[in-house]
């Protein structure tokens, strides 16, 4: 199986379990791996047979960007179903990391895997 990658995508949103966080929009950065058996793609040189990362990015970005949740975990689980759901991707690795939310940290965050991986 081939991977196609989506490496630093970044935006905002309401994140946060304090009270100050649900008033402030904060930086997100978003990495994917999704699973992809690129030889059709790359046969026949069509988006149609290929994992298409610039409306995967898109999708994620506009639902991140609208999103309320309180934790970095519940949202991921929600881009990974979005995912699996609207895109033609039997699995993915989601990194959501979450820079400046431990001052001494570069970044915090969590990685999941969804979806079987053929």
């Amino acid at each position: 199986m081939d991977t196609v990658y989506i490496e630093g995508l970044e935006t905002d949103a309401v994140i946060g379990v304090y009270a100050w966080e649900r008033g402030i929009r904060q930086k997100l950065v978003i990495d994917l791996e999704l699973a992809s058996d690129n030889r059709a793609a790359a046969a026949t040189d069509a988006i149609g047979d290929a994992v298409d990362y610039d409306a995967i990015s898109k999708a994620v970005l506009a639902y991140v960007r609208a999103s309320e949740f309180q934790l970095i975990e519940t949202l991921a689980e929600r881009v990974a179903d979005l995912v699996l759901a609207d895109f033609d991707v039997s699995w993915l690795r989601l990194r959501l990391a979450k820079p400046g939310a431990v001052a001494e940290a570069a970044s915090v965050g969590v990685i999941i895997e969804r979806g079987e991986r053929s």
